[in-house]
């Protein structure tokens, strides 16, 4: 079990990012999902995905008030928990959501500073600055509220807990032992090339987008990197709006989505109906570099993605020109293309990966664009409208 310790420790072997991120933001840390069974939904992801668990925290480890599995691929690093008793956050999480992310956390130099500083932005208080730590080093840790249920919470790291130690298999927390997972053996030799988290999409209900794109420039001071309105992203029958938040270091990304007015629900306000009409992350957009292999091997798996409509393929290689990969191959994949001024991107989207259609994942693969597929937004959401159609919900 973990030790408390009165002060948090600043990790001088961390560099500090540039004055364009006046919080310093390093790296995202890890991001937690409330799941209802995290053993099996870390069995899944393992299986499904290809990360592996690499670590776990549970009743044999000494903790009495959850159990948490840390799941690893490349640099990202998602962190499973589980209430083990009836007032957990996490048991109230599931019954109105379902399983979801619940906190997106940034490794920073000095946790506390950053809190106190976002505080001072306007920032309503998750929880207070907490030092756990023992002999091999110190952990702090101070989270904020954001839009719905979700927070952010600020790392701080020294010791063997530091994010380099991290990233080479080093244990995430005190209290976490590390484990060898049956499939992370298979997972290491039939890789699913995943990379990192690329970007973080948000929902909101309508009137919402602005006044949480206030909050990340105030807080977090955060810019708008872009802006996509609902002549941009709509069909015959729905509609939405977009603005993309990105943190000063551009260390990632926060696509802030709401409805927009159309003849028929959004897959926004779709998401909301089944989110208990609260604000939430509605996908995780995952790097690949290669995005042939990380879709091939991810659908060998059993991962259903969204069927894109064959029409699509009929112009859009003059839209978007040459590419490295080979386009028959593309297109037997289903994947997704578009171009900007900077170069083009590969992309595809799991459907929802649990039963309410809350949650799904983006594999995306970028060769030199920084945008996020507006050429691809008409296909994508006549495809996801033909699942809300299945759904009964559009």
């Amino acid at each position: 079990m973990s030790t408390e310790v009165s002060k948090p420790a600043i990790n001088t072997t961390v560099e500090v990012q540039s004055n364009t991120d006046p919080l310093h933001l390093i790296d995202v840390d890890y991001v937690r999902l409330y799941v209802g069974n995290a053993k099996q939904a870390a069995f899944y992801y393992a299986y499904a995905f290809g990360f592996n668990v690499s670590q776990f925290d549970d009743l044999t480890t000494g903790n009495r008030e959850e159990a948490s599995y840390l799941l690893t691929q490349g640099n990202i690093r998602i962190l499973l928990t589980t209430g083990l008793v009836p007032d957990h956050p996490a048991q109230r999480h599931i019954n109105l959501y379902g399983d979801g992310v619940k906190d997106i956390a940034f490794t920073v130099f000095d946790a506390e500073r950053a809190f106190t500083r976002a505080v001072e932005n306007g920032a309503e208080i998750a929880y207070e600055p907490h030092t756990v730590g023992d002999k091999n080093g110190k952990v702090t840790r101070a989270g904020i509220k954001t839009y719905g249920e979700v927070i952010h919470t600020f790392v701080s790291r020294t010791g063997e807990f530091a994010l380099p130690n991290i990233k080479k298999g080093g244990v995430l927390l005190p209290g976490f032992e590390t484990m060898d997972h049956p499939l992370n053996q298979y997972n290491e030799e039939h890789p699913c090339g995943l990379k990192f988290l690329d970007h973080c999409v948000g929902n909101v209900e309508l009137g919402g987008m602005d006044r949480t794109v206030d909050w990340y420039e105030k807080v977090l001071e955060f810019s708008m990197f872009k802006h996509f309105d609902d002549e941009d992203i709509s069909t015959e029958y729905s509609a939405l709006m977009s603005k993309v938040m990105s943190s000063g270091g551009g260390l990632i990304k926060f696509p802030i989505n709401e409805p927009a007015e159309g003849k028929r629900k959004s897959q926004i306000q779709e998401y909301l109906d089944w989110h208990s009409d609260t604000p939430g992350i509605q996908h995780l957009a995952f790097r690949t570099d290669d995005a042939i292999q990380s879709i091939a091997e991810l659908r060998r798996r059993g991962v259903n993605f969204l069927k894109i409509p064959e029409a699509y393929y009929d112009n859009v290689w003059d839209r978007v020109g040459t590419i490295e990969e080979e386009k028959q191959i593309i297109k037997d994949l289903g994947i997704l293309v578009d171009r900007d001024d900077q170069g083009y991107l590969l992309q595809l989207f799991t459907k929802p990966i649990q039963d309410r259609p809350t949650l799904f994942f983006e594999i995306i693969c970028r060769r030199g664009s920084q945008s996020f597929g507006k050429g691809n937004f008409k296909a994508l959401f006549e495809a996801l409208e033909i699942e809300q159609d299945r759904r009964g919900n559009f």
